[in-house]
């Protein structure tokens, strides 16, 4: 029988993936009237791209490039039991960068954004080594493809905001990015172990940097107990300056309740916080839609897509955070059944958390050995 923690975290990633997929024909119409045009007035299903967009040649259902980096990571974390950054860059490497020429319209997914090109550029064109690639996008794809190390390390939060932080820093070494990379994931760890995205999130996280669990400074200046994340962030002793990453989350989700506050229909959020790929654009209305919805994972994912503008990684993510709250067991069956592959996606996800559930059970009969 599953548990409670098995239906949130297939829930989390299965909702991940069906939201790259259902932003896959729509994506990136920053005119909304076009996007209507080319798909109705209101998208509620996968749709094939239109002839001369982005992803021209896939088929509704596919995922994306960021869908496929995502399976990447899970593929390595499957592969050896754990994060190994050794054998995510191996596979990245030879999936990926392999697969295309450094060109927009090349490579798995369609069409691959600038930062993995530049990433391209840097590790085959001038044969420089992971570690000295990372540049200055201010995007999303590391959240994206993080999403499987947060669920794999959901019951560790050090583990996981140290491999987050790591993997982010790969392609992308700008610290707000990364801070902000690592704060989403840790949110999702809280909802994976059964927390509500709601105004007490932030206190809930707050109270794990405090105990040193996160890389993140209090807001009283205080410094936490040290803690296996002293060293890592930017390859710098200390934590992250600010806690605010952390505390967005709470007053969005504070914002998503008040009745006093409205935004109507929910796809408009896309206008509050901006339609753009960047980080600080997209990351807001997930928490929004993720919160608003926190029990409908339709509506989340489908005013995600309506949208517009990077509407791919605001349902990517938005599905994520969703998904861990109504566990896979709250996700239409239609949106499973219309996904590519998601029978091999579903039984690959399904082995990583079963990974998860036995360290833990591991980590519980030592831990009474050790009482006794």
């Amino acid at each position: 029988m599953k548990t409670d923690f098995q239906d949130r975290a297939t829930g989390a990633l299965m909702g991940a993936f069906i939201g790259d997929a259902l932003g896959l024909g729509p994506h990136w119409y920053y005119d909304l009237d076009e996007m209507r045009r080319d798909f109705g007035d209101w998208i509620d299903d996968y749709t094939t791209p239109k002839p001369g967009r982005y992803h021209e040649g896939l088929e509704a259902g596919d995922l994306s490039q960021a869908g496929y980096i995502l399976n990447l990571t899970l593929s390595s974390l499957i592969d050896r039991g754990a994060y190994d950054e050794q054998d995510f860059c191996h596979h990245m490497d030879t999936e990926l960068l392999a697969r295309t020429d450094g060109t927009p319209y090349s490579g798995p997914g369609g069409y691959t954004s600038q930062s993995i090109r530049d990433v391209w550029q840097k590790r085959v064109e001038n044969g420089r080594p992971w570690g000295e690639i990372g540049g200055h996008a201010d995007t999303t794809e590391a959240i994206e493809r993080t999403l499987a190390i947060a669920v794999r390390y959901a019951k560790n939060p050090q583990r996981l905001s140290q491999y987050v932080a790591s993997n982010t820093m790969l392609t992308q070494t700008d610290d707000m990015v990364v801070s902000l990379t690592v704060a989403f994931n840790a949110v999702l760890g809280q909802l994976l172990e059964g927390d509500a995205l709601d105004a007490r999130i932030s206190d809930t996280l707050m109270k794990k940097v405090q105990q040193g669990h996160l890389p993140f400074h209090a807001g009283s200046g205080k410094k936490p107990p040290p803690g296996e994340n002293d060293d890592l962030v930017m390859g710098r002793t200390g934590n992250f300056a600010s806690p605010d990453p952390l505390l967005t989350p709470g007053f969005i989700a504070q914002a998503a309740k008040d009745s006093a506050i409205s935004i109507e229909p929910a796809s408009k959020v896309s206008l509050i916080y901006g339609m753009p790929c960047a980080i600080y654009h997209v990351v807001p209305a997930a928490y929004y839609l993720s919160s608003r919805f926190s029990d409908d994972f339709e509506s989340a994912v489908l005013h995600a897509v309506n949208g517009g503008g990077q509407n791919q990684a605001r349902a990517m993510l938005t599905g994520a955070l969703v998904g861990a709250q109504v566990g896979l067991s709250g996700i239409p069956r239609r949106f499973l059944s219309g996904l590519k592959d998601s029978t091999a996606l579903l039984r690959r996800v399904k082995t990583l958390v079963e990974q998860v559930e036995a360290e833990a059970d591991t980590n519980r009969n030592t831990e009474a050995e050790a009482a006794e």
